[in-house]
């Protein structure tokens, strides 16, 4: 494959780009800073944030998800909400770090630590759409590898850099993935989280020849492709309206070999004895003591009842109980 960058593409380096224009710091304003070390920050001490960009569309969103979860437990809704925010400015931003604290009462940096953790949480801002490029052992084993290199050298980026300016139409943001969950069809290719399964250097190419020319080709499975931010949007949890997304087949024949052959052969998994039925002793591993026994008989006893996910969970409070913020005295102090 050429090593030449596509005509009309301008490679955007970890959000230092903004519309074709770089700032004197080198990055985007009010988007992160980089540390001496290289590693992206999203808490900057000369911008801390500014909830206040979130209007109250976004506002009421958030405190409909905080309704999702128990009283007490409004924290929980933190992943959602940062999937929230990220589906209005592209990213999480200094802004959105500042919003899901105001609104959750936590601290930004309780706020930073959970955004830095997990890598659907993007730091600089990300194009129109997001190839993700599974290189895990057997897509790698089978050809991943090779259409990582084929992409970046197509698009002139590299991991997290974006082709063309982020969020604009046809604006394409490379990553290579540490699995996708699709083994089953590898080597695999994501569009917004979109699968297209069992992709070839050839495959993908023209799928990101159809991507900048506006097109939207249709995923192997699953829902139609839409933007990054509408897709942040709906893994905050709110629902794709689009009927054709509705109707989309989740699964194919690969994935569900496993289910056709059990029922061909009338196989499926034992189920656990109740206690009062005495059956435990008699059973491979349920003699008292034993590993499986115990876990059998802590099975059965599972009623669903509510308790403490962990220790550290018990008991549930919100920021107001930690230490690091102020009480729920000070806040009344402050309001």
């Amino acid at each position: 494959m050429s090593s030449t960058t596509e005509p009309g593409l301008q490679a955007t380096a970890a959000g230092v780009n903004t519309g074709g224009v770089q700032t004197s710091t080198g990055r985007v304003p009010g988007g992160p800073r980089r540390t001496p070390d290289g590693r992206l920050s999203l808490l900057d001490i000369e911008r801390p944030g500014d909830p206040s960009v979130f209007g109250e569309p976004v506002r009421a969103a958030a405190l409909e998800l905080v309704a999702r979860y128990p009283v007490g437990q409004s924290r929980s809704a933190l992943l959602p909400m940062l999937h929230l925010v990220q589906s209005e400015q592209g990213y999480v931003s200094a802004d959105g770090i500042a919003f899901c604290a105001d609104v959750l009462g936590l601290t930004k940096a309780q706020v930073s630590a959970v955004a830095t953790f997990y890598t659907m949480y993007k730091r600089q801002p990300t194009g129109e759409y997001l190839v993700s490029v599974c290189t895990n052992t057997l897509c790698g084993m089978l050809g991943g590898d090779e259409i990582y290199r084929t992409l970046s050298e197509l698009l002139g980026v590299g991991m997290n850099e974006t082709a063309g300016d982020p969020g604009t139409p046809g604006s394409i943001t490379l990553e290579h993935a540490e699995c996708l969950a699709a083994c089953d069809y590898a080597p695999v290719v994501t569009v917004n989280y979109e699968f297209f399964d069992n992709q070839t250097e050839e495959s993908a190419t023209e799928l990101v020849h159809q991507l900048r020319a506006g097109n939207r080709p249709l995923p192997t499975r699953g829902a139609p492709l839409c933007s990054f931010k509408e897709i942040s949007r709906q893994i905050a949890g709110f629902g794709d309206a689009r009927p054709e997304a509705r109707t989309a087949t989740g699964t194919g024949v690969p994935t569900e070999v496993g289910v056709r052959l059990a029922h061909e052969r009338h196989e499926q998994a034992p189920s656990y004895d109740h206690p009062e039925d005495g059956h435990q002793a008699d059973r491979p591993g349920g003699q008292p003591g034993s590993s499986t026994g115990h876990a059998e008989r802590a099975a059965a006893a599972n009623t669903g009842a509510a308790s403490p996910t962990s220790a550290h969970d018990a008991p549930l409070q919100t920021a107001d109980s930690d230490n690091a913020g102020p009480g729920p005295e000070q806040r009344k102090e402050t309001d």
